[in-house]
């Protein structure tokens, strides 16, 4: 995968950060749209594929991205398909960092610190070039302004931006009411992208923790044990090293 091109998780978290306070909206949703958006990321690049609501290592090949390849890994380690909502709803710590610590080093945005109460040691993050921030935009006004359907990669980014509550952050009041409604709609455009989208809402409905029920057995073969249909402990998203004065603080 070549680095010409952003990444849905780093495109997803520019468009969470606030230009003015350098504050990311929906912190808590945020990790989960970003432990998803690398699922996508994966299934754009050929290395993972939807099977049913679950997730199946096709090519387990890396891509030369070090934290998607981190989180193919731990995917072709589990062997076996895993559930989208388990895998979304695992642990994740330090995610979002990793990749606020990513685009600082590739110079899309710089670390500005400060403190809470007079105290405590915060980070915030400053886009370098607003530009950047402002053709990802686009591209997701333009697909709702047109109605004309968009490529899966803008579609996936419509999905997952709407699955973690960026709606209001992007389109907000009453005049922006219309502009939510179209950026749900679009997440019917991505296979991939809405199973992500509705596995990230699910999570967050506690959806995940909830056991799936066994499917009947069939006539004279008595139900095994456990059942594949329970529901799968949840695994998380690979942790990466903090690098520097970073490790004190996660944005909010």
């Amino acid at each position: 995968m070549g680095r010409s091109r952003r990444t849905l998780p780093e495109e997803l978290l520019l468009l969470a950060l606030d230009p003015t306070t350098g504050t990311t909206a929906q912190p808590q949703s945020l990790d989960l749209g970003l432990a998803g958006a690398q699922l996508v990321e994966l299934a754009l690049a050929g290395r993972i594929a939807p099977d049913g609501d679950r997730i199946a290592v096709v090519a387990p090949r890396p891509t030369g991205d070090p934290t998607l390849d981190c989180a193919l890994e731990l995917l072709r380690r589990r062997g076996a398909p895993v559930r989208a909502v388990n895998w979304i709803g695992g642990p994740r710590l330090g995610l979002r960092q990793t990749y606020l610590s990513h685009l600082e080093r590739c110079g899309m945005v710089h670390a500005v610190a400060g403190q809470m109460c007079g105290v405590l040691p915060t980070t915030r993050y400053q886009a370098t070039d607003n530009a950047i921030s402002r053709e990802i935009r686009a591209r997701l006004d333009s697909a709702i302004r047109t109605g004309v359907p968009p490529d899966p990669r803008t579609a996936a980014l419509a999905a997952l931006a709407h699955a973690v509550g960026l709606g209001k952050h992007l389109y907000p009041g009453n005049e922006g009411r219309s502009s939510r409604s179209r950026l749900r709609d679009l997440i019917r455009h991505d296979p991939m992208g809405g199973l992500v989208a509705h596995a990230v809402m699910d999570v967050q409905n506690g959806v995940a923790a909830q056991p799936r029920r066994s499917p009947a057995p069939a006539p004279g073969r008595p139900a095994a044990a456990g059942g594949r249909a329970a529901a799968e402990p949840a695994r998380g998203v690979p942790v990466q090293p903090r690098h520097g004065s970073m490790a004190r603080v996660v944005a909010h």
